[in-house]
């Protein structure tokens, strides 16, 4: 199984990169987490919604690249996971052999018909996230939904 977490925005501080590069790689090779950043358009004031519709665009054509796979949007308000049920997903997609693709949008969201196209909408939190954090949140329960599946003493 592999995970890839498309996401829109490139040149992320060294932070960002860091932590995610530091949980991508404590992924097992059975569970590998992928990052594709997809570039951002120009952004021009008021025009936010060709800006998402862009956006979602690019996502879709990333998309024609992981056929059979179950694509999740990340929506403030999509449905709250808490640990045990992400790591129970991540191994029930694991035994079915299917690889997880999850959708981050740019500072505006995502585009709502992608949103409503994807086969799930999950939710990290009632809160609105800085999209840098996301990714490094994002990777750390991914690890810890792991961990939880193979009893690694990680997640406590």
């Amino acid at each position: 199984m592999r995970i890839f977490l498309l996401a829109v925005g490139t040149r992320m501080p060294v932070w960002v990169t860091e932590g995610f590069s530091e949980y991508q790689k404590r992924m097992p090779p059975d569970m590998r987490l992928e990052l594709e950043e997809i570039p951002m358009p120009k952004r021009s004031k008021g025009d936010t919604a060709s800006q998402i519709r862009s956006e979602a665009e690019a996502i879709r054509k990333r998309l024609e690249k992981y056929p059979g796979a179950k694509v999740v949007a990340l929506e403030v308000l999509g449905r709250a996971l808490d640990t045990p049920s992400l790591s129970r997903k991540l191994g029930e997609l694991k035994d079915l052999g299917q690889d997880l693709v999850i959708l981050v949008g740019g500072p505006d969201g995502l585009c709502a018909e992608l949103s409503a196209s994807a086969h799930e909408r999950w939710s990290l939190s009632k809160l609105t996230l800085p999209h840098p954090l996301v990714r490094v949140l994002l990777a750390e329960q991914l690890y810890r939904g792991w961990t939880l599946l193979t009893g690694h003493p990680y997640h406590r």
